[in-house]
């Protein structure tokens, strides 16, 4: 069995003079998907709580850099005004900031402050990014928004993280109405599911807990975590035409491990 990465790839320009903007955009599968929309011609808005980081994306991605907290709603409709201010359109919006702190374990131990924390970063965020930026996208009569879940959106794990869990599968619910609701305005909402993915969120997590991340690898049919790239490039593929008929999905890229039943030795 090949656990082996693949190389790079050949990238189209299928968002030439579209404007994206990313939050969660200075690490992780936020950098990977601003390097990534960039190379396909779309002009990047890079949403970052740290300025170092963000600034660092949007220099490499010749964009734009709003330092966010995604948590404030000022903050989040100062970012979309400041993205339509400067590139004139709003086409593709990429909800990404997260978090997955180590204090968030199962219910029977995880405290009120964790839960809260991580709700409001993971799903308010994504509620205030989406209605700050539906009404750009309405008025122009199309948008593709992408809002990252997890697979543990669709999947019940004994390794709980509650927090995350809860408020992923918040993402992926809200997701699917609002890509019902606003289909017939030519706007598409889809709620992007990886798996594990090798990013520093993934290291901090296991990194005290080397066991937990081998029971965690032992069910990914293709025997690896994802890298960035990869998710990267479903969304690329989200927000371009390519996906014009996909909608209030969830977009599961996760190395087979939602349809597992075993996996091979």
């Amino acid at each position: 069995m090949s656990t082996t990465t693949p190389g790079p790839a050949a990238v189209c320009r299928r968002l030439t003079g579209r404007t994206a903007v990313v939050t969660g955009a200075g690490s992780g599968i936020g950098l990977a998907t601003v390097r990534r929309l960039a190379a396909e011609g779309a002009r990047v808005v890079c949403a970052d709580i740290d300025e170092r980081t963000g600034r660092a994306a949007a220099e490499e991605a010749g964009g734009l850099f709003v330092r966010t907290d995604v948590t404030e709603a000022g903050q989040v409709a100062d970012l979309f005004a400041a993205a339509h201010d400067t590139y004139g359109s709003l086409d593709i919006s990429f909800h990404n900031a997260g978090i997955s702190p180590p204090d968030d374990d199962s219910i029977l131990t995880t405290g009120q402050d964790a839960w809260q924390r991580v709700q409001s970063v993971n799903l308010t965020s994504v509620y205030l990014c989406c209605r700050e930026v539906l009404p750009y996208m309405r008025r122009q009569g199309r948008g593709s928004i992408i809002n990252t879940a997890s697979f543990v959106a669709v999947l019940g794990a004994a390794t709980s993280q509650i927090a995350y869990t809860a408020s992923k599968g918040g993402v992926l619910a809200m997701s699917r109405e609002l890509g019902v609701q606003f289909a017939r305005e030519g706007i598409r909402v889809n709620a992007l599911c990886p798996g594990p993915v090798n990013t520093p969120l993934l290291t901090e997590l296991f990194a005290a807990d080397p066991e937990r991340a081998a029971r965690r690898l032992v069910h990914i049919p293709m025997g690896r975590f994802a890298e960035a790239d990869e998710i990267a490039a479903a969304v690329a593929f989200l927000a371009s035409d390519d996906a014009s008929f996909v909608n209030a999905a969830a977009f599961m890229v996760d190395g087979g491990i939602s349809a597992a039943y075993v996996t091979p030795e």
